[in-house]
């Protein structure tokens, strides 16, 4: 072997011995917020995770980064400033179509009745005479976010079947709400006269159903469900995924894993608070779970 050679060779297995090193030595893991609802209520449900995460994976911290948007999730998986994050389907598809390596989803939601499902409803308040899509024909409709699931992507899929031409030749315009409950606020607040939202559609309506964003709001008294009626219902949409990023160690990966896959069990009450309420355990899920959202957000959203 050439002098050259070995020195390249050794020059080679030191930085690979550094990059494992420094791949092992993970001292903090950041859980991306999505903005879904406001700040400090997402902060809240999801304080209770952090003692159990540095226990079960060794880390010295656990540190929680809230986003004004989902977009800003998005890109902190993808660019590794964020380690873990339970979003929607749609952008889980996002960072699919970016980079299929960035992350991995592991676990998602699961109802009582072992559903893993749950809808896009539109909403209108009551008091507007609304309350079929007929009656919704030349109004203002507002969505979520641009990269929601229930909330963007798939009435864009869906709508134009029912309502038999584009979303925006039938709706006199159509904005974003910033997110789920600013959404529903706006609707309130005659910002739009109809909204996309999501829930699972089960239960008792007056409780915003069993779980999903109407539910968290009359669970925290920002709505009350006598104040809006369903215009519209989507077909079953698969619940988002609990995200990993695959810069993390595969070890810790897996610790990650396990800790989340266990918390029905060894906390339940820490389970409900940071999944919203309304479900009892995880179900295990890879890629293809989302395959569908994957090919409707290429479709209608593109790459």
């Amino acid at each position: 072997m050439s002098a050259f050679r070995k020195i390249l060779m050794a020059t080679i297995a030191i930085a690979s011995l550094a990059g494992n090193a420094l791949a092992q030595d993970v001292k903090v893991l950041r859980i991306g917020l999505d903005g879904g609802e406001n700040e400090a209520d997402q902060v809240r449900r999801t304080e209770c995770v952090k003692p159990g995460l540095v226990k079960a994976t060794g880390v010295s911290e656990v540190q929680l980064f809230p986003s004004p948007n989902y977009n800003g999730v998005i890109q902190g998986l993808l660019g590794g400033t964020i380690d873990l994050a339970v979003m929607g389907a749609s952008s889980y598809a996002s960072i699919y179509l970016k980079d299929p390596n960035a992350v991995t989803p592991v676990l998602t939601t699961k109802q009582a009745d072992g559903s893993t499902g749950y809808y896009s409803i539109m909403v209108a308040r009551k008091d507007s005479g609304i309350k079929t899509l007929a009656d919704a024909k030349g109004k203002k409709l507002g969505f979520a976010d641009p990269d929601s699931t229930s909330g963007y992507l798939v009435p864009n899929v869906s709508l134009p079947k029912d309502i038999g031409m584009p979303v925006k030749q039938y709706f006199s315009e159509t904005g974003f709400g910033g997110g789920h409950e600013n959404l529903v606020l706006g609707v309130l607040d005659k910002k739009f006269d109809v909204g996309t939202t999501f829930g699972s559609a089960q239960g008792d309506w007056a409780q915003g159903y069993t779980s999903g964003n109407l539910h968290q709001m009359v669970s925290k008294g920002l709505l009350d469900m006598d104040d809006v009626v369903e215009v519209w219902k989507s077909p079953l949409i698969p619940n988002g995924p609990l995200m990993v990023s695959n810069k993390l160690p595969a070890d810790l990966q897996k610790k990650v894993t396990a800790y989340f896959a266990e918390l029905p069990k060894t906390d339940k009450a820490c389970f409900e608070s940071f999944t919203g309420g309304g479900y009892v355990d995880w179900a295990p899920v890879d890629q293809s779970f989302y395959q569908t959202i994957i090919d409707a957000r290429k479709s209608v959203i593109g790459g």
